[in-house]
């Protein structure tokens, strides 16, 4: 049955029988939605796939965070076989090069993983008669942008290879979708927050990492370039959504917005309120660096819209007393945090260096 207020899927036989495929979930944002759907559908199979290249970088779990899962593969998702997606009733989308950094290293790898493995894997899903597939898109897509915030028609201008990737995959996946097929492309804000897999490779956890290690964060900008931000956690509420999403809300393909208006922030004034809540912070800006065109505001009401009941529920002040309290709980003091092991493309290169890894980012063994 559907349920025009949440816009989801709420037939109990439905539910029970539900089979998930998490593609990279042992990454940033994999922990998150795997607690959500175990707390949500505490009878569906979840099955996790990732290659494992982060497998090792825990923060302060209480626990493993695959233990919520049925099973977990390790594989590559170049190299999918198609018998993992027998009975799989939706498929999440999440494995990527996953910033901008390391998909400039890794460019052909990045369009490889994040753009084709993608549409291939929603061909065979359709093949196999999966209901939906939700890939985790960027609103990094809009690139630099004029006065006003985005929304979903506005012109695309991806500045980099990360965000050409989810460009190509949103226009090959478009087409995939059916009446017994729906694709759901999320366009997250830059996520943020904290996770059992913490990166500190994104703005605001920077900042917080800066705060608490050294009380000095440095923006590598002149801060004025715009943000729009989303709570990890806040991710896994609408992963949650589109997985039940129906045609009644959005059509059989639908590229959203996944964001709130009131996390649109200038880079400066979230250092800001980092300082304000950690005490004796000094926060140091770069008036020469040269402008950082990834600039851009973006509206999120279509999202409201179809989605009213799995809205973001953080604010941009809990979200930094939660990584700050746990950064404290790690006794996380490196200094040199940006070239620590939260940091995805140092773990890379390490791997790399040791010849775990070939200049294709495939495991040598």
């Amino acid at each position: 049955m559907y349920n025009e207020k949440s816009g989801n899927l709420t037939n109990d036989k439905y539910t029970c029988k539900m089979k998930i495929l998490i593609t990279g979930n042992m990454g940033y944002v994999g922990p998150g939605v795997v607690s959500q759907l175990r707390k949500t559908y505490p009878q569906a199979e979840l099955i996790g796939y990732d290659t494992g290249y982060f497998a090792n970088c825990l923060s302060n779990p209480a626990y493993l965070p695959e233990s919520k899962l049925n099973m977990q593969i390790f594989g590559d998702v170049r190299k999918v076989d198609p018998e993992i997606l027998n009975g799989v009733t939706s498929v999440i989308y999440l494995a990527a090069i996953s910033n901008d950094p390391m998909g400039n290293k890794f460019e052909s790898v990045t369009m490889d993983v994040n753009y084709k493995s993608a549409v291939e894997m929603a061909k065979m899903a359709r093949q196999k008669g999966v209901r939906s597939f939700v890939f985790a898109s960027s609103c990094s897509m809009y690139g630099e942008a004029s006065e006003g915030a985005k929304v979903e028609t506005d012109t695309l201008n991806p500045l980099t290879a990360y965000a050409r990737s989810k460009v190509f995959a949103e226009k090959d996946l478009q087409p995939l979708a059916g009446e017994n097929f729906t694709i759901t492309c999320l366009r997250f804000a830059t996520a943020c927050g904290y996770s059992n897999r913490l990166r500190l490779d994104l703005v605001l956890n920077d900042f917080v990492a800066g705060a608490v290690t050294s009380g000095e964060i440095t923006i590598l900008s002149d801060g004025t370039p715009w943000r729009p931000l989303i709570n990890v956690l806040d991710m896994a509420i609408a992963i949650e959504w589109a997985i039940t999403r129906t045609p009644d809300a959005g059509g059989n393909f639908l590229a959203v917005n996944t964001g709130s208006n009131a996390w649109n922030y200038q880079v400066k004034d979230l250092a800001n309120e980092v300082a304000r809540i950690v005490p004796g912070v000094k926060v140091s800006l770069n008036p020469d660096a040269p402008p950082d065109k990834r600039s851009y505001k973006v509206n999120f009401d279509l999202y409201k819209k179809l989605a009213p009941r799995h809205q973001p529920i953080h604010d941009l002040e809990n979200t930094i007393r939660d990584l700050k309290s746990n950064l404290e709980a790690m006794h996380f003091n490196d200094t040199n945090y940006r070239n620590s092991y939260m940091i995805r493309l140092k773990i890379l290169n390490q791997l790399q260096e040791n010849n775990h890894l070939n200049s294709l980012l495939s495991w040598n063994w």
